[in-house]
């Protein structure tokens, strides 16, 4: 109906840039989804055996921030080149804001891990497990909108 609309309208090009509009948001929200998960898994490989070393001998608390610390370096190079290709602005200052984004995300692991250990009984691992489920949809908005914006104010 809406092409039917947009034909008798005179704008021929308007389903086709619909048609690629659509192509490249879901080409962009396949590669965010793929670059985090690889992001994630390699985060909890590095938390896993982190547990798995060190057992009770070093907090969990401290483990869910330096396995966050050794894997988000690897990761803005990739989200910036891979996945928001057409961002634009300084290197710097994506960077600055995706760590900002990444470390509120670090808060909130910091603190719903813990209630989900201590209150509700979960392991360490399944505890960060589902804070990083939850977390996908709030990211991809954040970084879509603030973290590599194309240079449009805010």
């Amino acid at each position: 109906m809406i092409e039917i609309a947009t034909a008798a309208a005179g704008d021929g090009n308007s389903k086709t840039t619909r048609s690629a509009l659509r192509a490249a948001l879901s080409r962009e929200r396949i590669t965010y989804m793929a670059a985090g998960a690889t992001t994630a898994l390699v985060y909890y490989v590095f938390l896993g055996l982190g547990l798995l070393v060190t057992g009770d001998r070093v907090p969990y608390l401290f483990l869910v921030a330096a396995c966050y610390s050794a894997t988000v370096p690897a990761a803005y190079p990739v989200y910036r080149r891979l996945v928001f290709r057409d961002a634009g602005g300084s290197w710097l200052t994506g960077c600055l804001r995706f760590y900002a984004v990444g470390a509120s995300f670090l808060a909130v692991s910091m603190t719903g891990v813990p209630l989900l250990v201590e209150l509700a009984g979960f392991p360490v691992l399944v505890a960060q497990g589902l804070i990083i489920i939850a977390s996908p949809p709030l990211t991809y908005l954040i970084h879509n909108k603030w973290t590599f914006r194309s240079g449009q104010p805010v």
